[in-house]
Parts: C-alpha cells; sequence; structure tokens
C-alpha cells in the first residue's frame, strides 16, 4: 500500500482561520462495504471502472473483521455493494448473515442479473429476509429500468423493503410493480468522464461546490477490497490494514485534508486554483473537474487519490 504518513492529516497550506471541528456533527453511523469491484457489466457511467475484469473481491474473514471494526466504532447501518456483490453470492450470503447476526440495519445494492425470472428471483433472494434495505438498479447503461421487475416482485412478496435506482432522465416508467423509480443524475467521475464531451456545459468559475458530499458531515464512509476507506470514491481518509477503522474515523479532520479542505471552501474550482492546475474554461459538472483534477495530483498524494481501480488502472 505504501507508506501513509504523507497527507491524511497533511495541512494544505491556507492561511485562512480554521472553522471549529464539530466531532458530534461529523458522526458517521453508515459504512458501504464495496464486496468486489468485479461486475458482469462495463457501464460507461460506473464511478468506480467496474467490469468482468476488474480485480479486487473480498474474503469471508476480510468482512468479518470489517463488521468487528464497525462494531467498535460506532458503526450502526452498513451495504454491501460493488460492483456486483451477487457475483460472489456464498460469500455475500455470509457476509449479510454475520451483519445481521450483529444487529447492524442491513442494505443491499444489485444490478439484477440474477432475476431472469420471478420463480428464480425468489431463490436468490430467499437468504435476504433480514435485510432493511434492497437496492436495485436499471438503467439505459445497462439494460433497463424495466430489467428490475423480477427482482421487486420477489423482494415485495418475500417482504424485503426495496427500492429502484435509475441513472438518467426520468423520462422511463415511474414504477415497477408498485414500487416508485428514483431517477437520479449522471454524475462525470470515473468512467463516465468519457460520457463528459457529449453533455452541455458549465463555466469552470461556476464549480465553487461539491454538489453530492458534505464532507464536514458525511454520515458514511466507503471501504473496498484493498482496505481503502473513502468518502468519495477516490478520495481515501485512510486504510484499515495500516489502521482501525474506529482510528480513521476519529481522526477524520477534513479541515486539514489536502483534497477535501479545499473542496469544502470553494468546490472543484478551489482545489484547481490551490495546486495550480491547468483546466478548461467549462466542464460537464463538478465532478468532471473534480476528477481530472485529481488525476493530475495522483502522484504528490499517492495515498490520498487511491485505490488504482477508481482511476481506470486495473492493477494493485
Amino acid at each position: 500500500m505504501g507508506c501513509m504518513a504523507k497527507g491524511l492529516r497533511e495541512a494544505w497550506g491556507s492561511s485562512e482561520a480554521e472553522p471549529e471541528l464539530d466531532e458530534k456533527k461529523r458522526r458517521i453511523t453508515g459504512l458501504h462495504i464495496l464486496l468486489t469491484y468485479r461486475c458482469i457489466f462495463e457501464c460507461d457511467h460506473c464511478f468506480v471502472w467496474s467490469s468482468p475484469d476488474s480485480q479486487g473481491t473480498m474474503t469471508l474473514s476480510f468482512i468479518k473483521r470489517i463488521l468487528e471494526e464497525a462494531e467498535e466504532a460506532g458503526i450502526n447501518q452498513i451495504y454491501f455493494e460493488g460492483g456486483e456483490a451477487f457475483l460472489y453470492y456464498p460469500i455475500l450470503v455470509k457476509a449479510v448473515e454475520e451483519a445481521v447476526d450483529k444487529n447492524f440495519w442491513v442494505g443491499l445494492t444489485a444490478n439484477c442479473y440474477w432475476a431472469t425470472s420471478k420463480e428464480d428471483a425468489l431463490l436468490w433472494l430467499a437468504p435476504f429476509k433480514g435485510i432493511s434495505r434492497l437496492e436495485l438498479s436499471g438503467d439505459p447503461y445497462h439494460g433497463k429500468v424495466e430489467d428490475t421487475r423480477y427482482g421487486v416482485a420477489a423482494a415485495r412478496e418475500l417482504g424485503i423493503p426495496v427500492s429502484i435506482i435509475s441513472i438518467g432522465p426520468p423520462s422511463g416508467p415511474k414504477e415497477i410493480e408498485g414500487v416508485k423509480v428514483g431517477y437520479y443524475d449522471l454524475m462525470c467521475k470515473g468512467r463516465a468522464v468519457e460520457l463528459a464531451p457529449d453533455l452541455d456545459k458549465i463555466p469552470v468559475e461556476e464549480l465553487n461546490r461539491c454538489p453530492s458530499e458534505d464532507f464536514n458531515d458525511p454520515g458514511r464512509v466507503h471501504i473496498d477490497p484493498y482496505g481503502w476507506v473513502f468518502m468519495c470514491q477516490g478520495i481515501t481518509i485512510g486504510n484499515i490494514n495500516e489502521k482501525r477503522l474506529s482510528d480513521i474515523l476519529k481522526d477524520y479532520d477534513p479541515h486539514h485534508h489536502s483534497i477535501i479542505a479545499p473542496l469544502m471552501e470553494g468546490g472543484p474550482i478551489k482545489l484547481v486554483k490551490r495546486y495550480s492546475l491547468p483546466h478548461e474554461e467549462t466542464y460537464a459538472d463538478a465532478c468532471e473537474l473534480c476528477y481530472r483534477s485529481r488525476l493530475l495530483l495522483r502522484e504528490e498524494f499517492p495515498d490520498i487519490l487511491a485505490p488504482d481501480q477508481v482511476y481506470g488502472i486495473s492493477s494493485n
């Protein structure tokens, strides 16, 4: 992994007065576990460059360790996701069972490739009757929203609370099997930056806030198969192979984080100006400018702008 000494609490050089830390407000209670980066699809909009060839999958023993450290850290909500976690079905079943037994609120995200009929979907979902939320994704980047229908029907029959996620304009059906479809905007980070040239543009000076993350009150963090803990895909705050999760969360100080601090102060354009980065005059959204800027900064902050997978590099 390399030495973590450079940067996790490295000041980024602001001469302005630092805001007081509000530890109570910053309490993190949710943990999203990326069981694998591998996926049956290779979607154009994927944050983390997932594909059938992606490397990085958690072992059951590693997941058990994460759950133990999550308990210690005061986490009470666990989400399992990927990639596509259903590709490692026996491990997923056991991991969810362990989390439910520890009285976590448990959520699960999947893309429904396995739900080829309602009868089959009932078999796939039966072991998850104890979870608190199942989120099924379907959109033009990997089929269509209607592809969730068997999974939704099976979840409802099993009494599993279910919701539907779709990326793109809300031009599809409003509901599937009686469940409302949640439509969300595309964010140009990860592989999705390749879609940016075909999208409408925004003047760079207007990209002065992060529209998707509250770094001072994040509520949740993600952890990947390599142990990286990150606030947003590719912006890490530590690695549990080098430091316990409880200590990582306790030591998290966004006002002294080399990447997060300027983003909090003035969004991606502040990050560009802080490090005098070359840039264009317009971008598709704040995520595109942030992501492209981080690509330029990876050599300077290798233990913050990680892992390689999130930046389109498959080897780790």
